[in-house]
C-alpha cells in the first residue's frame, strides 16, 4: 500500500521515531487481512460512485475506529505486507473516533503520522485537552457552538505554545461546524440557515487563529439514510449542500472552500452523488462494534491477561 497523499498531504509530525508503533502492538494478519478486504470494497465502491458521476476527485475517507482496539487501526496504516499483496489501495490515513478519551488514548499510543478526526458529540470541558493533547488531531467535526470554538482555539493555542511544527500553526486546526439538517432534537448540530450558524463561522474564521474553518459536517436521520442509493436524494445531505451555498453568499466566499462532510457506511454512495468531500465509513470496515462497556483500546494479549 502505498501512503495516502490525496488533496490534504500535510508534513509529517518532526518526532519522526513516533511513527513506529510500540512494540505492545501486535498486528494478527488474518484481521489485517480481513480489514484490507473490506476497506478496498469501500474504494470500489466510492470509484464506481465517482464514475458514474463523473467526478475526478473522490472524497476523502475517514475509517471511524470508535470502540475498536489499537491494533485494528495500525493495520489499516501500516498493514503487514501479506495483508495487501492483492490489493493497491493506498494505507489509510484518516481515522474517526467519538469519545475524547478514547482518543487521547489511542494518539499516544499508534504512529503520529495518523490524522485524526473527532465526530463525536464534544462536551465543552473536553475541548481544550482535545485540541491541546492530541498533536496529529487534524479535524474536529462537531463544533456546535461559540464556547466550544473558543475553547478549542485556547487548547490549540497552548499546543501551539509548546511545539516545534510550525505546519499546524500555519493552518491551524481544521474544524467543520455541524448542522442539524434533520431537526432530530436528539441530533446535536445548529438549526440550518441560522443567524447561529453564519455567527459561528465568521467567528471560526475570524476571530480564532488557530483554527481553520474546514466546512460543514451533518448526521443524517437513520430512516433517510437507510432509504439513500445513490440515485435518489436524501433530503439532509441535500439540506446541508444548501446550507453550504447559503453560508458562502452570506460570508462573500467560494462555496468551494468549504467542504461537505456526510455520508455514512449506510448511505455514504448517495452522499458522494449530491457532492460530499469527506465520508465516514465504520462497521462496513470494522465490523460490529462492541458494546462502549466492553471495548478495549488494548486487547488481552497486548495488556499481558488471558
Amino acid at each position: 500500500m502505498s501512503s495516502d497523499n490525496g488533496d490534504d498531504s500535510e508534513h509529517a509530525n518532526n518526532d519522526t521515531s513516533s511513527d513506529m508503533p510500540p512494540t505492545s502492538l501486535k498486528v494478527d494478519p488474518a484481521r489485517a487481512s480481513t480489514l484490507i478486504q473490506n476497506i478496498a470494497q469501500i474504494h470500489s465502491r466510492i470509484s464506481q460512485t465517482c464514475k458514474t458521476q463523473s467526478r475526478t476527485q473522490p472524497p476523502r475517507l475517514v475509517a471511524v475506529s470508535k470502540l475498536k482496539p489499537a491494533t485494528d487501526i495500525l493495520a489499516l496504516h501500516q498493514p503487514p505486507s501479506s495483508a495487501t499483496e492483492n490489493t493497491s489501495i493506498p494505507a489509510q490515513t484518516h481515522f474517526g473516533e467519538n469519545y475524547v478519551q478514547e482518543l487521547l488514548q489511542k494518539s499516544q499510543l499508534l504512529p503520529k503520522s495518523i490524522k485524526w478526526h473527532f465526530i463525536g458529540g464534544l462536551q465543552s470541558n473536553k475541548c481544550q485537552q482535545l485540541a491541546r493533547d492530541v498533536s496529529n488531531l487534524w479535524a474536529v467535526e462537531s463544533v456546535d457552538s461559540d464556547k466550544k470554538a473558543k475553547l478549542l482555539d485556547k487548547g490549540r493555542g497552548q499546543r501551539n505554545e509548546n511545539s516545534e511544527d510550525t505546519t499546524d500553526k500555519t493552518e491551524g486546526l481544521r474544524v467543520f461546524v455541524q448542522v442539524n439538517t434533520s431537526g432530530e432534537e436528539s441530533k446535536s448540530g445548529v438549526e440550518p440557515k441560522s443567524a447561529e450558524l453564519k455567527s459561528l463561522c465568521k467567528l471560526i474564521r475570524d476571530d480564532c487563529q488557530n483554527l481553520k474553518l474546514q466546512g460543514l459536517m451533518t448526521i443524517g436521520a437513520i430512516a433517510r439514510s437507510k432509504a439513500t442509493t445513490a440515485e435518489t436524494e436524501n433530503e439532509d445531505f441535500v439540506s446541508l449542500r444548501d446550507n453550504r451555498d447559503w453560508l458562502a453568499q452570506e460570508l462573500g466566499i467560494d462555496g468551494a472552500e468549504l467542504e461537505l462532510s456526510m455520508g455514512m457506511s449506510e448511505d455514504f454512495e448517495g452522499a458522494i452523488a449530491q457532492g460530499s468531500d469527506e465520508v465516514r465509513v465504520g462497521s462496513t470496515i470494522f465490523g460490529e462494534r462492541p458494546p462502549k462497556s466492553e471495548a478495549k483500546v488494548l486487547e488481552n494479549a497486548e495488556e499481558g491477561k488471558t
